[in-house]
């Protein structure tokens, strides 16, 4: 079951859609798309796009940091070892597209990006070391948290105009990240996440762990 699914996965890394891909090689990097914030939007409608994007960067940045916790205790098992390291890597090509946007938009990182980084490890790190299905359990926890946190932004985001190309390629990246966390959600749960002990408290203490992240980061 788990070869089957790195070979799965390994597949679906290599397909870039158009939107990721604009954003980590544009052909022209001077793109209105590329490097504008829309500029008829009101106070409250900027003041959110600030918002999604600096808790969708400091997402990624803990997603990354979750596996490489995972990845430090488990990554020389030859089984579960290159599937925690292909997510790892669809996570880092989604974090380089955040730290473009980020830039591009001129948007103020969170201020908890230490604490990210951190506590991303840490709970990557100690679930992998209750076990695979513990790891496993804590991937669909807060892959499951994030695919909610994506379709709220997609609702926030078809407030904002949408004559502005930045828009639409923005909604673009929205939807292609959040399908791929979901497919992340779909390989831990195939993976015997619902195995792991003490399942139901793992997954609700790390899922109410996310959702708070997500609204400190929000904020600071």
């Amino acid at each position: 079951m788990f070869r089957t699914t790195t070979r799965a996965i390994s597949r679906h890394s290599t397909r870039r859609s158009l939107a990721s891909s604009a954003y980590t090689n544009p052909s022209n990097p001077n793109d209105p798309a590329l490097t504008t914030t829309p500029l008829n939007i009101t106070d409250q409608q900027r003041s959110a796009l600030d918002s999604a994007l600096r808790v969708d960067q400091a997402g990624e940045v803990a997603a990354n940091w979750i596996y490489y916790g995972q990845h430090f205790i488990l990554g020389q098992q030859p089984i579960t070892g290159p599937l925690i390291q292909e997510m790892w890597d669809q996570e880092k090509k989604h974090l380089a597209v955040m730290d473009k946007l980020q830039i591009q938009h001129r948007v103020r990182p969170t201020f908890l990006m230490d604490a990210a980084k951190i506590g991303g490890f840490g709970l990557g790190a100690a679930t992998a070391l209750m076990g695979k299905e513990a790891a496993m359990a804590c991937t669909e926890a807060v892959e499951t948290v994030i695919g909610e946190h994506y379709d709220d932004q997609l609702k926030q985001l078809e407030t904002l105009p949408s004559d502005h190309p930045s828009v639409p390629l923005l909604k673009q990246v929205v939807e292609e990240f959040r399908d791929d966390e979901l497919e992340h959600l779909d390989i831990a749960v195939i993976n015997h996440a619902q195995r792991a002990p003490g399942h139901a408290l793992l997954s609700t203490v790390v899922g109410m762990g996310c959702k708070v992240a997500i609204e400190l980061c929000k904020r600071f």
